[in-house]
């Protein structure tokens, strides 16, 4: 699709003395890209002077484009700053303007340039997903990449959503929702069966082709094929009440009220609308949310909703034509998008969705009807969703003052920063790092730090000192270079006296000294509400039960406390499912499960015999004497 082409890097002009050169930096460095510029479709990449990316755009030709960032006095500020910072380009050609648009989707969402419209969303989709290899398929919910030998709907807005679809799958198809490893090991119907969500293939409660035939029903339902399955549900059920097979009848009669509960046409599952997103975006304050419907088969899968980072002169259409772009990158485009305004470069955009999707894609701005509903739904739960958060804003904004107040700080914090560590005995031992600010907890900023240190046995201090170095070692050098982004204001740790001069004095011999260190205790019997606090410039001191900014600070210990516990079990639980057999070369998830299946566990395997070995299922002749060797070194091989 695309053609790489690297622009030769900027070359040094003289400077005032001889044998020193300065570097091109703003316009000149981009009348200097110029000369070797192509007039192709492609994308251009400005890039600082740390070769971080600063800007990703797109052109149908490249050399005209870039060449409107020369003439700075027509430039908004932001772009002025940005060109201003700009030392050198990159670019790629691309054979049309719609593939340089899906490029720069990518390349955004990747790099995410501090000049562009980003799109934050760091989240994963979950889908419902059907077995396909199996002789009785499993219907469950699935993230992350497809799977092989699976069939896929969605994506849905959240686990919520899927749930719903995936309970009324069990109610009305009866089909298993089990892993096949507890398929394989029943031997009685499971709660699942006696509460009719399951049909009970696992026990043979019923056959093969009956079940193919409410997978194949599961499959239209999935496909929006509503109405034609519901006759047929229907044709059947009085068939079995006049053959007077009341109990089967009345099964299939509840199977039809569970469908019918969501066929229920209205502004929330659309009639018009079969396969489509629906965009709603709002403005107000100099922020943005856009609210995105999620409709398949018929149905809707569920709403989300997004706040992307602008500028705050950016207009709503530009906002929601990059978004759209971006919102695509790694996800399926539905045949029709439906938007509440209309969009700069819309045929492009849809030339670009069609592309990606291998069919036609439609952008729709619909003024009245059924459709037109849809999108005032969710302009208004976007309107609401963005009163929400300014409104959380304008609190967390308020505590960050009293914050500042309290330990005497001349400006607002902006970042917080609360470390604590969790280990047994000194084994499994992590440290953790969370961040907290002007939109709550900054999750995408939280750090997990492994132990490496010999740590003895209730050593806290000795964590804490491995963490803080490791920490601010690296923020050091960041500074070093110009960078203070993630530089904290404040940095609270759960401890008392003892903890916070131990803190200190690792602090000094860094050479950290603009941090303000905080250090919170419990009272007397460790009671929530009582505790105290230690700083550099103030004796210590305890808040009024009832103060907002107690609330507050509490929370952020706690975030960190539990931060720390959930990492050292997941750490703990790794060790725990390791073997033996994870340090015998070659052998991997599939082999591994073949031994434990054959002999039982690691130990049974380290005392099979190598005939043993070589008969087992799923074992190699050559597998077979690695193992063997491997528990046996003194074995040589004829």
């Amino acid at each position: 699709m695309t053609a790489d082409r690297s622009l030769p890097p900027t070359p040094a002009s003289p400077s005032g003395q001889e044998g020193q050169t300065a570097p091109l930096k703003g316009v000149e460095a981009i009348r200097h890209a110029l000369k070797t510029m192509p007039l192709s479709p492609g994308v251009y990449r400005m890039l600082g002077s740390k070769g971080e990316v600063l800007y990703v755009g797109k052109a149908l030709a490249l050399k005209k484009r870039v060449t409107s960032y020369t003439n700075v006095a027509r430039l908004p500020e932001r772009l002025r700053r940005m060109v201003s910072e700009t030392v050198a380009m990159e670019i790629v050609t691309t054979h049309t303007e719609a593939e340089a648009l899906l490029l720069e989707a990518n390349y955004i969402k990747r790099m995410k340039p501090r000049f562009n419209i980003l799109l934050r969303d760091d989240k994963s989709y979950p889908w419902l997903m059907l077995t396909d290899g199996h002789p009785f398929p499993q219907v469950a919910k699935h993230r992350g990449k497809p799977v092989k030998g699976a069939s896929l709907w969605g994506p849905f807005a959240s686990a919520w959503a899927v749930n719903q679809t995936l309970n009324l799958l069990q109610r009305v198809f009866l089909l298993r929702s089990c892993t096949d490893a507890v398929f394989n090991s029943r031997v009685r119907p499971c709660l699942l069966y006696q509460i009719k969500r399951c049909s009970g293939p696992c026990v043979d409660r019923i056959s093969q082709p009956e079940y193919a035939q409410l997978v194949e029903q599961a499959r239209e339902f999935l496909s929006g094929k509503d109405s034609a399955l519901r006759e047929q549900m229907g044709a059947e059920m009085h068939r079995a009440a006049e053959a007077m097979d009341f109990e089967r009848a009345a099964v299939l009669r509840d199977r039809i009220r569970a469908l019918a509960q969501m066929q229920d046409s209205s502004v929330i599952n659309p009639a018009s609308l079969h396969e489509a997103d629906v965009f709603g975006i709002w403005q107000e304050a100099g922020q943005t949310c856009i609210q995105v419907f999620f409709i398949r088969g018929g149905r809707n899968n569920g709403n989300r909703s997004f706040f992307p980072a602008h500028a705050r002169e950016e207009e709503a259409p530009d906002i929601l034509a990059a978004f759209i772009a971006q919102f695509y990158d790694d996800k399926p485009c539905p045949a029709q998008v439906l938007v509440n305004c209309a969009l700069p470069e819309e045929a492009l955009l849809g030339e670009a969705l069609a592309l990606k999707r291998g069919r036609k894609v439609e952008i729709l701005a619909p003024q009245r009807g059924e459709k037109r509903q849809v999108l005032d739904h969710a302009v208004a739960n976007a309107r609401d969703a963005l009163h929400r958060k300014l409104a959380e804003t304008a609190g967390q904004a308020k505590l960050l003052e009293g914050v500042a107040k309290v330990f005497n700080l001349e400006e607002t914090p902006q970042r917080i920063e609360v470390y604590d560590n969790s280990h047994i005995m000194g084994s499994h031992a992590y440290g953790v790092m969370i961040v907290g600010g002007p939109e709550g907890f900054d999750r995408r900023s939280y750090r997990k730090f492994s132990i490496k240190g010999p740590v003895t046995p209730g050593d806290d201090f000795g964590m804490m000192r491995e963490v803080l170095e490791r920490r601010f070692g690296r923020a050091l050098k960041e500074a070093a270079e110009g960078d203070t982004s993630n530089w904290p204001d404040i940095l609270l740790i759960d401890g008392g006296a003892g903890q916070y001069s131990a803190v200190r004095g690792v602090l000094d011999d860094l050479g950290v000294t603009n941090v303000c260190l905080v250090g919170i205790a419990k009272g007397p019997d460790r009671d929530a509400g009582r505790e105290w606090f230690y700083t550099q410039d103030q004796e210590p001191f305890q808040l009024d039960p009832r103060d907002p900014v107690l609330y507050y600070l509490q929370r952020l210990r706690d975030e960190a406390h539990r931060f720390a516990i959930t990492t050292h079990r997941a750490g703990r639980s790794k060790t725990l499912v390791r073997s033996e057999l994870d340090d015998v070369p070659g052998i991997g998830p599939a082999r591994k499960k073949a031994l434990l299946h054959a002999f039982g566990s690691a130990r049974g395997v380290k005392q099979a015999g190598l005939i043993e070995l070589e008969s087992a299922a799923g074992i190699n002749r050559e597998t077979a004497r690695a193992i063997y060797g491997h528990f046996h070194p003194d074995w040589v091989p004829e």
